[in-house]
């Protein structure tokens, strides 16, 4: 276990960081889910902009990488197109 003072803090503030990001990541897939099982094309090209939007948050805050929430918004896109 830390005995500094500061590696202490460091353990609090990665564990608030952890749970910050756990919950934006959960919202995020729950997000997702719910626009890949819409049968609906026009409920999901509405959906698929804020599900865009939160995927690019995540990545500007390297929760996930970059190149993964191209790749997601990409697939995305193409379910959404094929409904």
């Amino acid at each position: 276990m830390a005995n500094h003072p500061s590696a202490k803090k460091r353990i609090r503030q990665s564990e608030k960081r952890r749970l910050h990001n756990k919950y934006y990541m959960k919202t995020a897939r729950n997000a997702i889910k719910k626009l890949r099982n819409a049968t609906d094309k026009t409920a999901a090209s509405e959906l698929f902009p804020k599900v865009a939007s939160m995927l690019d948050k995540l990545a500007k805050r390297n929760i996930i990488h970059k190149n993964r929430a191209s790749d997601l918004k990409s697939r995305l896109a193409r379910r959404v197109n094929s409904l």
